[in-house]
């Protein structure tokens, strides 16, 4: 059977400048990835180049997603497969009413597999009991997205859309940026409630205190556009401990 997503030797490349190089990476169905490294590694730029961002698209390589080509799709058919990405830093739509807005991006969705959409009482009956994974106040409903939110509040309503739209790949990009204790506490509570054997995600962090309240199955370290080492929760909290110029250290020597 073929993985959930599957990269081969990923090569992107910006104005020239090598970014992402010889990337591998597998996931299966109701795997909890995390992905994490310094600063400027690549990390927020491999979810980007997944995701179908314009201006990302890759030099060599490819990617496969539920046995289909990623890369040959537009950004909008990788959201109907199932796609999701939580930004880091999630932009305000003035104008654009939050529960409208996520109404039509479900429905889409549901078109494109062929299911009936959801009239208005079914859909506001779904989003109200999905509120409550992220303890989010009910008015943030009636504004436009994003407008006026505060960053814990923006980052609860990405968790709400990712609950609502029920990806089978979610990509949280530095989620935790911004976030207070108990504004973490939350958005993680959110995130694992959502887990299942059905869907996958994939966490970009920076820290090792997301990984505390999100336990992943598989940790990738990324250093100058490389994957240089894999393994569990362990290896996060060894980087936590010990920083990552060991780790670079090591990669060089063996380069």
């Amino acid at each position: 059977m073929r993985p959930h997503l599957e990269v081969e030797n990923l090569d992107f490349a910006y104005d020239s400048e090598s970014i992402l190089k010889n990337i591998f990476l597998s996931i299966e169905k109701g795997d909890f990835i995390g992905l994490i490294g310094p600063n400027g590694s690549g990390k927020s730029t491999l979810a980007h180049v997944l995701s179908g961002r314009e201006g990302y698209s890759v030099d060599a390589g490819s990617a496969q997603y539920k046995g289909l080509d990623l890369l040959d799709m537009a950004p909008e058919i990788r959201a109907r497969e199932g796609m999701f990405l939580a930004f880091q830093y999630p932009i305000e739509i003035p104008g654009v009413n939050n529960t409208s807005f996520l109404k039509k991006a479900l429905n889409e969705i549901r078109k494109h597999r062929g299911e009936e959409e959801l009239d208005a009482i079914d859909f506001l009956s779904l989003i109200k009991k999905q509120m409550k994974l992220v303890e989010m106040k009910e008015e943030l409903l009636k504004r436009p997205v994003n407008q006026g939110f505060s960053g814990g509040e923006k980052k609860r309503n990405e968790i709400l859309q990712m609950a609502v739209l029920n990806p089978t790949l979610a990509i949280l990009d530095e989620t935790d940026s911004g976030l207070d204790i108990d504004a973490l506490r939350i958005v993680a509570g959110g995130v694992n409630k959502l887990r299942s054997a059905d869907n996958s995600f994939v966490v970009i962090t920076h820290y090792q205190r997301l990984l505390d309240y999100i336990v992943p199955d598989f940790v990738h370290v990324l250093s100058n556009g490389q994957i240089i080492k894999s393994g569990t929760k362990e290896l996060a909290l060894e980087l936590e401990e010990r920083g990552y110029d060991w780790l670079l250290e090591e990669a060089e020597s063996k380069a």
